[in-house]
């Protein structure tokens, strides 16, 4: 019986290794430090400068056009999501693993905060990659727009990467009327941003509007 147990609990450890996102987490720093928009990040020894117009907390949700990956609408977020609070998780490409499991952990540990809070993922990639990834990685119940046109909501919030000209990994919580409560801008490219304290913040907004 116990040697059925271990060579149960061998198998199934390799199974979730092979196919759970949560083993590409694990060897990803979770980096809880931040960088203002507009200004610089690294990439290793690499320093990248951000370009744009610097965004603030406090600030209003700059007036952008994104592309909904689902209908290829072109939107203005604070049009569409009028009145709700917002978690903005923003990556550089969807098809690296550190933005793979950035989004893994918005669909799937961000199941904690009220429905209410709409869940909106950002990046370069064309709206067509980002519904591919969508149904690949059965995570439907996020929002994905792409900014894949000029870059204009890198531009604006001073997150587009000089160079590479993708968008830094950071993440954004904005309030029903349309304000900039918290930023993060995560120092390092490679590491992922701190999700819980960004779940946090929105959860406690959502309860003192």
């Amino acid at each position: 019986m116990i040697r059925r147990f271990f060579l149960f609990a061998g198998i199934l450890t390799i199974f979730l290794l092979l196919t759970g996102c949560g083993a590409k987490r694990a060897n990803i720093i979770i980096n809880s430090g931040s960088v203002a928009p507009g200004s610089m990040i690294s990439k290793g020894d690499k320093k990248m400068s951000l370009l744009g117009k610097p965004l603030e907390i406090d600030a209003t949700l700059p007036d952008t056009e994104l592309v909904d990956a689902k209908t290829l609408a072109t939107v203005n977020l604070k049009d569409r999501y009028r009145s709700k609070v917002m978690l903005l998780s923003i990556v550089p490409s969807l098809d690296t693993k550190v933005c793979e499991a950035q989004t893994h952990y918005l669909g799937e540990k961000g199941d904690r905060m009220p429905p209410d809070i709409v869940r909106i993922t950002i990046s370069r990639d064309t709206p067509f990659a980002q519904s591919r990834f969508a149904k690949e990685a059965k995570l439907t119940d996020i929002d994905y727009f792409s900014d894949y046109k000029r870059g204009d909501f890198g531009r604006s919030t001073g997150l587009l990467i000089d160079g590479s000209l993708l968008l830094a990994r950071s993440v954004l919580v904005v309030d029903r009327q349309g304000i900039v409560r918290y930023i993060q801008v995560v120092p390092e490219i490679s590491n992922l941003p701190n999700m819980e304290k960004a779940f946090d913040k929105a959860i406690a907004l959502y309860g003192h509007q």
